[in-house]
């Protein structure tokens, strides 16, 4: 699946089909067992549902990967797991997988997530020109965001 970041599509280095390859990304049930198996090197990302409490799915260990699954692109409960990820301390990367409209690309960032996996078949109905083009849509927030840009409230204070 093609793999979008903030400059356009990226590789993606990890994979689901194969539990001895260099980055995986294993369901959250499966997590502990993967730890304890990992060889060396082996980098382990984890996949996440969208129900998930922010505080109960594991940051620390090596996680380097966390994927949070959109299922209804009106479901936001995503991108308030990212934000809570990130305020919580989580440096890894936050990827947003499932279903995501060119829209949503630019909140999703501004809430924490490093990148957003997509079907081929979105991308074939909305192009990566629709994706990065509405990066440009959201330049004001309500809330702080995990990537340091300013509210509209911290905005209008500085310039009191």
């Amino acid at each position: 699946m093609p793999l979008l970041d903030r400059t356009g599509l990226v590789p993606d280095l990890f994979t689901r089909d194969d539990p001895a390859a260099l980055a995986i990304i294993v369901p959250l049930a499966d997590l502990d067992a993967a730890i304890a198996a990992r060889p060396s090197g082996q980098r382990i990302g984890v996949d996440v549902p969208n129900t998930a409490v922010p505080t109960s799915i594991p940051t620390q260990g090596g996680i380097d990967l966390i994927a949070v699954a959109f299922l209804k692109f009106a479901d936001g409960r995503g991108f308030s797991i990212a934000n809570a990820l990130r305020e919580g301390g989580y440096t890894g990367t936050l990827r947003a997988t499932g279903q995501m409209l060119p829209d949503q690309f630019a909140f999703a960032l501004q809430c924490g997530f490093d990148e957003v996996e997509i079907d081929d078949a979105r991308l074939a109905r909305q192009p990566l020109d629709q994706w990065l083009s509405a990066l440009g849509d959201l330049t004001l927030s309500y809330q702080s965001s995990p990537d340091g840009t300013p509210s509209i409230f911290e905005r209008r204070k500085a310039t009191r």
